[in-house]
């Protein structure tokens, strides 16, 4: 991936003022900004298909040792990060391409007094700031549908884990020939867009050094999850809630969703998650 493009990706995620958006929409929602918890954030910091449920099962998959040093490629605001250190014990460093992200990933670990558990930087996933070998485990979740060079991702992936670590990834992945409709919640246009199928995933991940492991389609389970989003928002009679993901994808937040479940039921995409072992 060009710089030109992880810069575009960069930007489509950018809100400006991210970090007091949040801020003041906890406050709307009744939050104590002062004490938050968790459980005060799921509804925001869970970008990607399922949220929270899809974290904790995609977390089970992996099946990390406690106390295990675990890199976040692609982090975002840090949802799954806090989780996987809070409630499966690890040690997690997060990355992102988005500058802001990272600032308001460090300031909500901050408020839950997790700047311990969790760290994270700016970065690129192709050129990690990182020592080889230095990580048990690795995670990306909704990441790959931005980055072309998925070769060259897994290679830096695989450089910085040591040998037997698990790496795991939950991705939206192509499933049939039909167009993909934009805006999708990862891309507004085509151009920040590289879906891939499941076999190139693994092709791209064997060749890199990794065994699969086991490998889980969440089409169905997608479509559920979804349709409820879709439902609540319609019981809101057209309002947009406190506290959603709205807050990261903007104004074309309905248009997106439909497009995403339009993709899943048509057949096109579906998230796809893959555990695979570093040789």
């Amino acid at each position: 991936m060009t710089n030109s493009i992880e810069e575009r990706v960069a930007e489509q995620y950018s809100r400006r003022s991210l970090e007091q958006i949040i801020l003041d929409s906890l406050r709307a929602a009744g939050k104590d900004v002062d004490r938050l918890t968790p459980a005060d954030l799921v509804a925001i910091d869970e970008f990607h298909i399922g949220g929270r449920q899809a974290t904790v099962e995609f977390g089970a998959q992996m099946s990390l040792v406690r106390g295990s040093n675990v890199l976040d490629v692609g982090c975002g605001i840090g949802g799954p990060s806090r989780y996987f250190a809070k409630e499966l014990g690890c040690r997690v460093t997060g990355i992102d391409l988005t500058d802001e992200y990272v600032r308001v990933a460090e300031m909500l670990a901050r408020r839950l007094g997790m700047s311990g558990a969790v760290s994270y930087r700016q970065a690129s996933a192709l050129k990690m700031p990182l020592e080889a070998g230095s990580f048990d485990g690795a995670y990306m979740i909704h990441v790959g549908m931005n980055i072309e060079d998925k070769a060259a991702l897994f290679a830096e992936v695989r450089r910085v884990l040591k040998p037997g670590a698990v790496f795991g990834i939950y991705d939206v992945m192509r499933e049939g020939d039909g167009e993909i409709r934009f805006p999708m919640p990862w891309a507004s246009k085509a151009d920040t867009s590289f879906v891939e199928t499941a076999p190139a995933y693994r092709y791209r991940l064997e060749g890199a050094g990794f065994e699969i492991r086991k490998e889980r389609n969440r089409r169905e389970f997608g479509i559920e999850v979804l349709r409820a989003v879709q439902a609540r928002a319609a019981a809101g009679k057209g309002g947009t809630p406190a506290l959603g993901l709205n807050l990261l994808m903007g104004s074309t937040t309905p248009q997106k969703i439909s497009n995403l479940i339009e993709g899943l039921e048509c057949g096109v995409i579906a998230p796809v998650e893959m555990v695979s072992g570093a040789r």
